[in-house]
Order: structure tokens, then sequence, then C-alpha cells
């Protein structure tokens, strides 16, 4: 799949899950080291946003805007991952004031399944899946100018929709 980072073109290589299908299983560490499984969300509608890197303006502004929704909608599971370190991350949450599902991947297991990762810049594409209670992909986004954010509203409208 071609992308592309502040116009310049990227290649996502792989083949990434699409709408239909079930989520690939995944296990990763939260800011705790607390060990989550896919399946552990799966109690309800799940968004999983996925940032290349929680550093970055861009990627911080999407993960604050799901902290913020999911403050306010309980019956959904908002999870973000990237492939920050735990230490990277624990220090962006400290410094935003956001206590959430943050989920980091430094060695790269998510793209073993889902290949998101874009190997020119070393990080995950800018993606958002919501899933049903059975890990179904209801809605998949993998922006296409990984600078730029997600449609937040039409996943939070599948999300709700599956609620």
């Amino acid at each position: 799949m071609e992308l592309t980072k502040k116009g310049q073109p990227v290649t996502l290589p792989g083949v990434q899950p699409a709408v239909g299908e079930k989520a690939p299983t995944f296990t990763l560490a939260d800011l705790k080291d607390k060990k989550h499984q896919l399946a552990d969300f799966l109690d309800k509608p799940t968004i999983i946003s996925i940032v290349p890197d929680i550093d970055t303006r861009v990627c911080a502004i999407q993960t604050k805007r799901f902290n913020m929704e999911a403050s306010q909608i309980k019956e959904i599971n908002f999870i973000t991952v990237s492939n920050n370190t735990k230490t990277q991350q624990a220090t962006w949450c400290g410094q935003e004031g956001v206590d959430m599902v943050m989920l980091h991947d430094p060695g790269n297991t998510l793209d073993e399944s889902y290949h998101l990762l874009v190997p020119a810049t070393g990080h995950y594409a800018r993606v958002i899946f919501v899933l049903d209670k059975k890990g179904i992909i209801q809605y998949r986004e993998i922006v296409p100018e990984i600078s730029q954010e997600p449609d937040y509203e039409q996943a939070l409208t599948v999300a709700k929709s599956l609620i």
C-alpha cells in the first residue's frame, strides 16, 4: 500500500487486516507492564488508535482526542498503540495529564500480523480500527498522508452504532 509522509511517498508492505475480517490477536503491555490481549477488550466495541510516534504533534492530538472521548463514552473501549518505548509513552502521558490504556510495542510485534510498519520511517502508519464485540473489524482507516489526522467522527459513529 502506498502512503505519503509530508508529501513524500512511503510504502506500507504486506496485507493489512480489512473490514469484515477478524482482527488478529496481539499481546502488548501497558504503562504498568500489565499484558493485554485483544480478547481483553472485546467486552464492548473497541477503537484501536495506532499512532506513529507519541512525541509528535499529530499523534498527540489524536491520542488526546480519543482520550477525551473515552472519558465520555464508557460503553466503548479505547486503546492507543505505538512503537514508542514505555518510558516515552509514560513521559508523554505525565506531561499531558493523560490517563488511558496505552500499549507500547517497541519490538514491532503488532506488525507480524497487522503489517502496519512503514520501513522508511521505522514507525507504524496512522491507523484506526473499530471492532465489534466479536473482534470483527467494522471500520478501518489507514490515513493516506501520515502527517494528517484520522476521521475521528466516522470512527466514533461506527463505534457508537455497535453499542
